[in-house]
């Protein structure tokens, strides 16, 4: 996260928060599967590939949808040019709303959580250098490397804070985990909506950080 500044360094940290708490609302809803975490449905495709198990199937269809969101945000920041935070964000808010609407039936399909998956691939696109992901804001076991590493720089005579920003974003994400697990067990997938919300701040925010300098 270096090379940002405090208010890119809060986006990051709010996006964070927002994919650990849809990240936890698909985990509670799918008994076990992530519409974020793709290193952990990787291995539960894997196990159910080797029990012939259905998780397989399922597993199989989030990490496609997730893709698929990479692929949906990397062509859409790229249209977009200076302007590719606030179109890829607008994006995701487009995504979660259109799966808060499957959410209002009383027995939504699988649909809802593979649009939730497409959403979270899709934000991976906001920090980007040189086309490739400069911040993680749906995974942090980059973030905690680097926490680690910088801990030790700090420890051996280096910046003292350097650390800080990738322990705020780890904890961005638990925190929002926690506000989703908490909501999930109030009101089930009705939480979306405040998820939608959130994302719709966060659409607000990256608007005032204004066109990114390409020159």
């Amino acid at each position: 996260m270096r090379g940002y500044d405090a208010s890119r360094h809060m986006l990051a940290i709010g996006l964070a928060a927002q994919a650990g708490f849809i990240d936890a609302l698909g985990f509670l809803k799918l008994g076990g599967l992530f519409v974020s975490f793709m290193s952990g449905n990787s291995t539960r495709l894997g196990v159910g590939l080797a029990k012939g198990a259905a998780v397989a199937g399922m597993a199989a269809g989030l990490v496609g949808a997730f893709v698929g969101g990479v692929l949906a945000g990397a062509l859409v920041a790229r249209r977009a040019g200076r302007w590719r935070k606030q179109a890829v964000l607008g994006l995701a808010t487009a995504l979660l709303f259109c799966a808060a609407l499957l959410a209002l039936p009383d027995r939504p399909g699988s649909g809802l959580t593979l649009l939730m998956a497409a959403a979270m691939g899709a934000v991976n696109n906001v920090f980007q250098r040189d086309g490739e992901v400069s911040i993680g804001v749906t995974y942090m076991t980059g973030a905690l490397v680097k926490l680690g590493q910088q801990l030790a720089v700090a420890l051996t005579g280096g910046p003292r804070w350097n650390w800080l920003p990738y322990l705020l974003l780890w904890l961005g994400l638990v925190a929002g985990a926690v506000a989703g697990g908490g909501l999930f067990a109030l009101i089930g997938l009705h939480a979306l909506w405040v998820a939608l919300a959130f994302s719709g701040l966060l659409l607000l925010w990256s608007g005032r950080l204004g066109p990114l300098d390409l020159a």
